[in-house]
């Protein structure tokens, strides 16, 4: 028996075997046809129930198969899982398609959308009828037969472009190896990341310190080696990924994407992909993104040109560098700091194990919201690496199950991320409660030294645990409705707003000890790390400005049809806000998977725009005590628990009293 089709709680990750994921999908789109059917032929008169709610728990099983299977294509991959990815992927996309632009579906859908001025509807409910509503009139529902096809064609189109293009980085990302038989060349690398070099040339059977493309090897290197060719080999072999001329060249697949998602916009009556998507975003608009985007580029410009002006003169003083270049600005940057600050990234890192930083992130939710953590291996994992807990609150009730997956591996995508493989909801007075998981890629421990993690790794696990605690803590009757079901550019808030406690004394004192000594990290260090919190801010905001920016001219242009370079477009994208020499070797496009792969496009404004409502949240709990409960209690009740059964901001008022002051960010950053 398939065991993906049968009932079960967690996952049983151990019973399946790849062979099951075709049939149990191909399986499970037939049973969600069918409860499509039974809506549609319903004799009775279209109502909540019978048409929304009933759409809304149609193809449960589908959904629960679908996560499992893409969670895993990004987490623990292999050939078998990208064929059949690549296979069942028009499956999925032609039954969205049948759904959407199923004309007697969208008859009843319409006849109760009308109703809603009749009818006494909680705001949950109103908000679930008006986003089913949507989802069909922004999908086509409205369209002739003719455009119909069309659209089909390109959704379909899309999500095979989308899925080549994120296999296609990774493959990039594992092809490149950089080995090193001379110890000069990992001069300047801290021990424990030559360490980890020699281990993983150990473990591919070679000998030496073996450097590649995943951020645990990658950072340190551009940050300490001391080599600057080598340095500059490796900015370059990781800024090709993607652009270069073989079987994994990514450029082709940009411009499709970029002018099928144009195309689409127009024939659903938008003027750009971006107009499309804004439309249900806070920021609303293109416009409003740009002014946003532009407004703070006005501010952090002058402050990022002066403090790469410094770098640059720094460099050419201690090393006679003519010209910083992009493979000079970490390095150069980590030893400025730590002249300024006298703070060293070496020196913290023993107070951050890797299970000491874990607990850290549990006992400020354990404080914050009152919940509990208890590992148990008593679920299944889909690797040896992941670690799995139970979630429960002070009177011991289960309120979710925790994956976490810590490490990088071959199989897996760079960069973190948090999902589920189950949604919170509430069915047959029933509050199923969520799984959730977080996947980072941080470092591995060595034969000698457990996972010390960098602070800039710290912050990263506190993000996707903000992220992961949106999914833990929903409490909303519908699935569509629920966790991170959210406005893209809202969703970053409770995962930027829980990196604020990595920088404060008191939360810092419950987790940074020593893993050798058990001492407690000295007040200095806490003291260095709020002082450097805003170290090349500058430089660091012009960067998240220009990723926001790139994204909004592939998706926010017109003439985008006129593209035929990828390069230059990029070039002149960036040319607000370039301050490194652009090297004609690398282009960023091609490998950024947040907008070509993940679901940022259009919608990569929305780190900078969550950190506006982060820094203005955060200056409230800081008003009260980081772990004051009633504030603690205001965040929870109307923004972790109400996942996005009302608009984003009346929910944010609700919790602040106010409108965020974008002059909380500014002043965070030391830019005003």
């Amino acid at each position: 028996m398939n065991p993906l089709l049968l009932d079960f709680d967690t996952v049983p990750f151990s019973e399946i075997q790849e062979v099951h994921f075709k049939p149990a999908i191909k399986q499970a789109i037939e049973i969600a046809k069918k409860e499509i059917d039974t809506i549609i032929t319903s004799k009775e008169k279209p109502s909540l129930e019978n048409t929304i709610v009933a759409l809304d728990n149609a193809g449960k099983e589908l959904d629960r198969i679908e996560r499992i299977f893409f969670n895993l294509n990004a987490a623990e991959t292999n050939e078998e899982i990208q064929t059949i990815a690549k296979e069942v992927s028009p499956w999925l996309t032609e039954y969205n398609n049948d759904i959407t632009l199923n004309v007697a579906l969208f008859e009843r859908i319409k006849t109760v959308y009308r109703q809603i001025p009749e009818l006494d509807l909680s705001p949950e409910q109103k908000t679930l009828i008006e986003k089913h509503y949507k989802s069909f009139t922004r999908n086509g529902a409205n369209l002739n037969d003719k455009d119909k096809v069309t659209l089909r064609e390109i959704n379909t189109a899309l999500a095979k472009l989308s899925l080549q293009f994120g296999e296609n980085v990774l493959a990039e990302t594992n092809a490149f190896e950089l080995l090193l038989t001379n110890e000069d060349d990992v001069s300047g690398l801290p021990e424990g990341a030559k360490e980890a070099a020699k281990l993983l040339a150990k473990q591919r059977n070679k000998e030496g310190w073996l450097i590649t493309l995943d951020y645990p090897s990658y950072v340190p290197f551009m940050t300490y080696a001391n080599n600057r060719a080598l340095r500059k080999k490796l900015s370059l072999a990781f800024g090709k990924k993607g652009f270069q001329q073989n079987d994994n060249n990514n450029e082709k697949i940009v411009l499709e994407i970029a002018n099928l998602r144009h195309k689409r916009a127009n024939l659903l009556g938008y003027k750009t992909h971006a107009h499309f998507v804004l439309e249900e975003r806070m920021a609303e608009s293109p416009e409003k993104v740009l002014n946003f985007l532009d407004e703070l580029l006005e501010k952090a410009k002058p402050a990022a040109q002066k403090e790469f002006d410094y770098l640059e003169n720094y460099a050419k003083k201690l090393d006679k560098i003519d010209q910083l270049q992009k493979w000079d600005g970490a390095y150069y940057g980590e030893k400025l700091k730590k002249e300024l600050f006298d703070l060293d990234q070496e020196l913290l890192k023993p107070y951050f194990k890797l299970e000491n930083v874990i607990n850290g992130v549990f006992e400020v939710s354990h404080r914050l919201f009152d919940l509990n953590f208890k590992e148990i291996d008593s679920i299944d994992k889909y690797h040896e690496d992941v670690k799995t807990y139970e979630v429960t609150d002070n009177n011991g009730v289960l309120v979710s199950y925790l994956y976490a997956d810590f490490h990088p591996r071959s199989g897996k995508r760079n960069g973190a991320w948090m999902t589920s493989y189950k949604s919170q909801q509430i069915i047959n007075n029933t509050n199923e409660r969520p799984h959730v998981s977080i996947v980072c890629n941080f470092t591995k421990p060595t034969e000698t030294k457990p996972s010390l993690l960098t602070f800039n790794e710290v912050t990263t696990l506190f993000h996707e645990f903000g992220h992961a605690l949106h999914g833990i803590l929903a409490n909303t009757t519908y699935k569509s409705l629920s966790g991170t079901s959210v406005s893209w550019d809202f969703v970053e808030l409770p995962s930027q707003v829980l990196e604020n406690w990595c920088y404060e004394k008191e939360a810092l004192e419950l987790f940074a000890k020593h893993y050798e000594t058990g001492e407690t990290i000295p007040m200095e260090y806490v003291t260095k790390i709020k002082e450097s919190a805003n170290f090349q801010e500058g430089i660091q905001t012009l960067r998240q400005l220009s990723f926001g920016l790139l994204d909004m001219n592939w998706h926010g242009n017109n003439d985008i049809s006129s593209v035929t370079s990828v390069k230059d477009f990029e070039t002149a994208s960036f040319t607000k806000t370039r301050l490194f020499p652009d090297t004609p070797e690398s282009c960023m496009s091609t490998s950024f998977s947040h907008i070509f792969q993940g679901g940022y496009a259009a919608g990569y404004y929305s780190y900078k725009w969550a950190e506006v409502l982060d820094a203005d949240a955060f200056e409230y709990f800081k008003e009260a005590g980081i772990f004051n409960k009633e504030v603690a209690n205001k965040f929870k009740d109307n923004v972790l628990s109400k996942g996005g059964t009302e608009k984003p901001m009346e929910l944010y008022k609700r919790f602040r009293g106010k409108k965020p002051n974008p002059n909380a960010l500014l002043k965070r950053a030391g830019l005003l």
